[in-house]
């Protein structure tokens, strides 16, 4: 059988506040700026910015909307008071509701959805500018491969400290950094529109789709061998693998093509 390996967690929490404190001191930066959305991934990287360069160098910011769950707004202010880190909330919806007027776009959910995301990621950077702080991203490994994040949103960032941590991952090392239990069960989900939750949009569970993405990605086991270890239908195993390249340019650097030179 080809689990997901047992994190190791203390030398995993070792290695990310190394790494976190690297990055900050390597950008000449005095702090982090983590955006909370009350969910297990922005509070595990809040955790773990606290650990890296301390509370006085942390800066939250709570963003919610009209569609942001009313317990993902006080469990995001809650761990900013837990941590004891500086925070501030601000409410996106006008700021929304101005784009959309100036825009005159007809409005679909998704689109709105990236807009909120793109919204907020405009306005942590502008602290991260006035603070001389670097952004925390909150991604993890499960989102960022199959592109199930925001491009210049939520997946705009300049240190992806979990970016190497499944999403079973994570929740080993929540457990470990005793991050509040509320938390850790809570569904997880990005609030862009009413009623959504993650696993629904991605269609499986968290641990289905990470014991697909190790066995593939890592040991390059095909979809038909993995759909029948797991006993699904191959259908679902080749669909996300089929994210995983397709979705390849939400997390690379934009192509340009090659200059060609004349011959002297």
């Amino acid at each position: 059988m080809n689990e997901i390996p047992k994190l190791d967690v203390k030398k995993t929490k070792d290695d990310i506040v190394e790494f976190v404190q690297n990055k900050v001191s390597e950008a000449n930066a005095d702090g982090l700026v983590v955006g909370l959305s009350g969910g297990i991934d922005s509070t595990l990287a809040a955790f773990l910015a606290c650990e890296a360069v301390g509370k006085k160098n942390v800066f939250g910011i709570v963003m919610p909307s009209t569609t942001t769950p009313t317990e993902d707004k006080l469990h995001g202010t809650a761990i900013a008071q837990l941590l004891g880190i500086n925070y501030k909330e601000i409410a996106i919806d006008s700021i929304l509701n101005e784009f959309l007027s100036v825009t005159q776009l007809e409005e679909d959910k998704l689109s709105i959805g990236n807009l909120k995301a793109r919204i907020r990621m405009s306005i942590i950077y502008f602290y991260a500018n006035s603070k001389n702080y670097l952004v925390s991203g909150t991604g993890n490994k499960s989102e960022i491969l199959i592109g199930y994040f925001t491009k210049h949103g939520d997946g705009a960032c300049d240190i992806e400290p979990i970016g190497d941590l499944y999403k079973t991952d994570v929740y080993q090392l929540a457990k470990y950094l005793e991050i509040p239990q509320e938390i850790i069960d809570k569904p997880p989900r990005a609030g862009l529109w009413n009623n959504q939750t993650d696993e629904d949009e991605i269609g499986m569970t968290y641990e289905l789709l990470d014991k697909i993405l190790y066995r593939n990605l890592e040991k390059d086991i095909d979809a038909k061998s993995i759909a029948d270890e797991l006993d699904i239908e191959v259908d679902e195993v080749n669909n996300i693998i089929n994210r995983v390249y397709r979705n390849k340019h939400k997390s690379t650097v934009p192509e340009s093509p090659k200059k060609t030179t004349m011959v002297i």
